[in-house]
């Protein structure tokens, strides 16, 4: 007869390892099943790690998870085809003793995050394929089939963290088919630079500062998307993304938007002499709110970018993986502790959870913003470049005096839109878009 254990998590990445590590430290017995060979051996690219939501699972991390660098200074640029305006916000208070933000490499982020949920005794499975969900004669979920030859694995409860094209959601019906609006592709590069030109380019003090720039316009060639740049030790992973169903209706493979990316004049002078060592393409969650699935049914719950849980304003994806895993692993945990089973009515308490939290508040609020900037994608055109053209004609110092010049910039902002009502009309859905 197969084992039995209180708990099986899909995935090894930031929100299945949340939810394993919190049920395996509350004396679970947990299975956690990847399907790489290893933890983080299908993300070979930086990420973002928000340092609040791990500090909350494994307090001493900064001590131990092979971090690269911690973010001093936040870049946003909106780019046309020669030009770029941009914002930064940096600070030496970024320098304390308990960073916020840092950069990381996945792959070897990931291994460290496994190997701490196998120390608190999760049981572990590699190279290992979950291939469809076992249930009882009443539709409830006990278990789940493998590639691996043999009997089926049970537990009282499945943790779906498979990601955003997983397909063991899908095949059970616990999930919708991904919409194409709903899901972006991204294509990332890990350039690699020496220590010193990493520093000497983004201006930063010693090995640990780093830069985060967040890129718009040009950059999506008319999508709904953006491009990336962060720092790490010895590289810098540079990416764009933008809506699958964009990809599929102008046909632009996205490799030539990295290449031309890579290529334009703001960009070039900082990865130049680099070396591009690592490349991976995959998708992203960009329904927002709207596109959240059920998340918990009869023996079943799902977490991180399974659960379209990323935060697209705000670029903030780790933070809820790992906080949606975590409030799934309390959840359950809870209802061993009380005796209580894991059935539909009682896994409620993790939807319940997830509203009083940041994570449902912020997608929430954020609901109107995927479908404004898909019915609006001149956002991410006119305006970037009716920007760039403004700052041409303020910055120029010539024989035109400066009343003339602001008159000419407000007419170069009207043309770009047609008129200063489509102007009013892009603020305002902007504006609702935020609130």
């Amino acid at each position: 007869m197969s084992e039995h254990f209180d708990a099986i998590v899909v995935g090894a990445g930031p929100a299945g390892n949340s939810a394993a590590l919190v049920m395996a430290k509350a004396g679970l017995k947990v299975l956690q099943i990847e399907r790489g060979e290893t933890a983080g051996a299908k993300n070979v690219q930086g990420a973002i790690l928000y340092a609040d939501a791990l500090e909350r699972l494994i307090p001493e991390f900064r001590d131990e998870a092979p971090l690269e660098r911690h973010v001093v200074e936040q870049r946003v640029w909106l780019l046309d085809e020669r030009s770029h305006t941009g914002a930064h916000y940096r600070s030496d208070d970024f320098n304390e003793d308990r960073p916020n933000r840092y950069t990381i490499l996945r792959a070897t982020f990931d291994q460290w995050f496994a190997a701490k949920v196998r120390e608190a005794g999760a049981l572990q499975i590699t190279d290992t394929t979950v291939t469809e969900l076992v249930r009882d004669e009443g539709g409830r979920v006990i278990g789940v089939e493998t590639d691996r030859d043999g009997a089926p694995l049970y537990a009282d409860v499945v943790v779906l963290g498979e990601g955003v094209n997983g397909l063991v959601g899908q095949r059970a019906g616990v999930r919708p088919e991904l919409d194409p609006q709903h899901v972006a592709l991204a294509v990332k590069e890990t350039i690699f630079l020496s220590e010193e030109a990493v520093q000497d380019r983004f201006n930063l003090d010693g090995e640990d500062e780093g830069v985060v720039i967040e890129v718009m316009g040009s950059v999506s060639a008319g999508m709904v998307g953006t491009g990336f740049l962060y720092t790490n030790r010895e590289s810098i992973s540079l990416g764009v993304g933008c809506l699958l169903s964009d990809f599929q209706e102008t046909q632009i493979p996205a490799y030539v938007l990295l290449d031309r990316m890579k290529s334009h004049p703001s960009i070039a002078p900082l990865i130049r002499d680099g070396e591009t060592k690592e490349y991976v393409a995959h998708l992203i969650p960009e329904g927002g709110y709207d596109a959240i699935p059920n998340l918990s049914g009869d023996g079943w719950a799902i977490v991180g970018d399974a659960g379209q849980f990323v935060n697209s304003a705000h670029r903030e994806g780790s933070n809820l993986a790992m906080t949606t895993g975590r409030l799934a692993g309390e959840t359950v945990a809870a209802l061993k502790r009380e005796g209580l089973a894991c059935n539909e009515a009682n896994l409620k308490r993790y939807r319940h959870a997830l509203e009083q939290s940041f994570v449902m508040k912020d997608l929430k609020k954020y609901r109107r913003l995927p479908g404004v900037l898909h019915g609006n994608k001149h956002l991410l055109t006119a305006y970037p470049r009716a920007i760039s053209q403004a700052m041409q004609t303020f910055l120029r110092v010539d024989d035109v005096d400066k009343r003339s010049k602001e008159r000419r910039m407000m007419s170069q902002f009207r043309a770009a839109r047609g008129g200063w009502w489509n102007v009013f009309t892009d603020a305002l859905k902007m504006a609702r878009a935020w609130r």
